[in-house]
């Protein structure tokens, strides 16, 4: 037997193959490991070492509001406040901040949802909720057929009452500051707490800010009106923290640097003039490391908002008021006012447009549920009434433009009939007579405002017969010349939402001439203003504005900063009037008060200013609160007044609307009255000297005048 041959083991080889393939591999491990360390260390390091810099703006109080004799309307109250700061936080780091907050200040929980408390619960409850979900449904999720949102959708529906009734106070207080911390966004202060923080609590939480990341004590501001409720509907509201941007402005808000949750102005001039009010925002800057803050700088302090000094003369605008409350409550009870609940005055410059005074009182209901008169400033550019004939003299003008009377031009005052018509139409008094058009002012002639209107449309009048125009666009050549006094056209006041007044729809021959006595189309109580203002002047429509200048904030040794902007008066347009027929207008405005057959001499003709000026009253449909859906139209009388002072010199015009006065053919006259009283008011407080900082402005208004 030969001998057996010994069979050569690989091992060794393969031992040897795999330490070779070893120590390549950890060659190439440390050859990265230099590259990265020697070649790349520095950058990588850098990396490691970098820093953040975010920049949080906080906001600053509102610019004031103040009268054209520097008293202040709307100002800010400053109030403690807790504030917290998003910076990047885990929702666990955010509740635990939350539970030591609630410890040290008492929340409110009114706000907190029957949602916010499931969610609560669940983060207090991990493991119970966890055993809202079956084995089955577990399963399901592992094998992605049940995703996250579905699984919390099902734990949501599934907590009972009895489990939400082992949250406590202690707990809703948590889920109510939690809740506020979730409300705002990343790096941008929101408010936790200002209603009522006491001193204890501020003290409390600013001594332990450093357990407290993220959280503040501030100064926040609320608006204080020095008036109480006067003006207090056109002086606009502004938005709580909750509220933060309106929806329908956000991308306007955000293009200019605002945060989501910043109070901004919501209604009329604290909207109108929200980027003055507003002030630039102080800036800090947080230097962060990986979300954590390192410090922190001041980078600019901010400044206060602008303060509006407005053209209101607020003693005067009080003085107006009382009037009208004491005359609404007098007319009210005279006979046959029942529906009457409101009235309204307008005080201009003519030549600057500044408005003085801006009042509305209406009847309504206070909290209690009692009568009261409120502040309804604000309808006087957002609703509109038939005014009658106070509109005659631009009924007169616009005959004039369009070439269908001159100066001079008589017609016969008579009853007239319109076939097709069911009423005669006719002046309010019972004579006939040839008049021109002075004396068709004076005593108010319907018919002679009739007739303009019947040469305007080119037509020819018989009695009882077809009125038919030959100028189709009588009612444009109308309405457009009435717009250029401000009638039925926005007048370009300074404020949002101004309501032009309503058109009527139907273009029948007897409507038109309806619209050249102030019975067809509705105007405001600043249009008409704007109207009168326009004859007064010479013929120019003026911009009417609330606001006459916009001032720096003052510095802590001035009372009133220096002036940024000078509002200047703005011609709208003229009126293409010859200097003798608008002087004819102006007299026969004169003579209305100041001619024994005027309408309005009984109550002006011993006035020592001299005004001129035209009475109204409108046969219109009650369209007002007590009206019910289905309900008859009622009838009623509208009155008004359009004035303005004195006559050769005009400093002041005014108007005066009290819709919805009365019942049947006789009544109250409540604009006498009012008109009268207001009139006697401006000269009587203008006699009043100045003191203090507003005795200057005075004295550049009596200039300007």
């Amino acid at each position: 037997m030969g001998k057996k041959k010994k069979k050569k083991s690989h091992v060794p080889f393969r031992v040897n193959l795999l330490f070779f393939a070893v120590f390549v591999l950890f060659s190439v491990l440390i050859l990265r490991l230099g590259v990265v360390q020697i070649v790349n260390g520095e950058t990588y390091k850098k990396e490691v070492d970098r820093t953040e810099d975010v920049i949080v703006a906080n906001p600053v109080p509102r610019g004031r509001m103040l009268d054209r004799n520097h008293q202040v309307i709307v100002d800010n109250i400053p109030k403690s406040a807790i504030t917290y700061t998003n910076r990047n936080a885990k929702q666990k780091e955010m509740l635990q901040v939350a539970e030591r907050l609630a410890i040290l200040i008492d929340k409110e929980t009114d706000k907190v949802t029957e949602r916010d408390k499931k969610d609560h619960w669940i983060l207090k409850n991990p493991d119970a909720v966890r055993d809202k979900i079956t084995d089955k449904e577990w399963k399901l999720f592992k094998e992605n057929k049940l995703d996250d949102k579905q699984i919390y959708e099902m734990q949501l529906e599934r907590i009972t009452d009895e489990d939400l009734k082992q949250l406590s106070k202690q707990d809703l207080e948590v889920r109510a500051i939690f809740r506020e911390f979730t409300s705002g966004y990343a790096m941008t202060p929101q408010i936790v707490k200002n209603e009522g923080v006491s001193s204890k609590e501020y003290a409390a939480v600013s001594e332990n800010l450093q357990y407290l990341p993220g959280v503040n004590t501030t100064t926040d501001w609320d608006r204080t009106y020095a008036f109480d409720s006067t003006l207090q509907t056109v002086l606009g509201k502004v938005t709580d923290t909750n509220e933060g941007l309106p929806q329908e402005r956000l991308d306007y808000f955000l293009a200019r640097d605002y945060s989501r949750n910043e109070r901004v102005g919501k209604s009329y001039l604290e909207m109108q003039y929200e980027d003055v009010l507003h002030g630039q925002k102080s800036k800090e800057k947080l230097i962060t490391k990986k979300g954590e803050i390192l410090g922190s700088e001041l980078v600019s302090q901010g400044q206060r908002g602008k303060d509006l000094v407005l053209t209101i003369d607020m003693d005067l605008q009080k003085a107006v008021e009382k009037i009208l409350e004491e005359e609404i409550w007098a007319a009210k009870r005279t006979r046959g006012t029942y529906l009457m609940d409101r009235a309204f005055v307008v005080l201009m410059n003519p030549h600057t447009g500044e408005v003085l005074t801006m009042a509305g009182k209406m009847i309504d209901k206070d909290d209690d549920g009692k009568t009261v008169l409120q502040d309804y400033a604000l309808g006087t550019i957002a609703s509109s009434y038939n005014v009658g004939s106070s509109v005659k003299g631009a009924t007169v003008l616009t005959g004039y433009k369009t070439g269908a009377i001159s100066p001079g031009t008589t017609f016969l005052d008579a009853p007239m009939k319109i076939a097709g018509t069911p009423q005669v139409k006719k002046s309010w008094f019972n004579f006939q007579a040839i008049m021109n058009e002075t004396r068709a002012l004076r005593i108010s002639s319907n018919v002679y405002m009739f007739k303009t209107a019947i040469e305007i449309a080119d037509a020819r009048y018989a009695y009882d017969q077809p009125l038919g125009f030959k100028n189709p666009n009588a009612f444009e050549d109308m309405r457009e010349s009435f717009g250029q006094f401000g009638l039925g056209v926005r007048t370009g006041i300074d404020l949002p939402n101004e309501a032009i007044g309503y058109e009527g729809p139907l273009r029948l021959p007897g409507f038109l001439l309806d619209l050249a006595i102030g019975q067809y189309d509705t105007y405001t109580p600043m249009q008409m203003a704007q109207y009168i203002s326009t004859i007064a002047n010479g013929g120019y429509r003026i911009q009417p504005r609330l606001v006459k200048e916009i001032r720096e904030p003052a510095t802590e040794q001035e009372e009133l900063g220096r002036i940024w902007k000078d509002i200047q008066p703005t011609v709208l347009n003229t009126i293409d009037v010859s200097d003798r027929e608008l002087n004819t207008v102006k007299e026969g405005l004169r003579q209305v008060m100041q001619h024994p057959e005027g309408t309005a001499y009984r109550m002006f003709a011993d006035a020592p200013y001299s005004p001129a000026g035209k009475t109204g009253t409108a046969e219109a449909f009650y369209d007002g609160p007590l009206k019910k859906k289905g309900d008859k139209l009622i009838d009623v009388m509208n009155l008004s007044l359009v004035a303005y002072a004195p006559h050769n010199n005009p400093e002041i015009a005014m108007s005066v609307i009290v819709p919805w006065a009365y019942q049947g053919r006789s009544g109250h006259t409540a604009n006498y009255e009012i008109g009268r009283k207001v009139l006697d008011a401006y000269f009587e407080l203008k006699k009043k000297p100045m003191t203090g900082p507003g005795q200057e402005q005075s004295a550049e208004t009596e200039e300007s005048d």
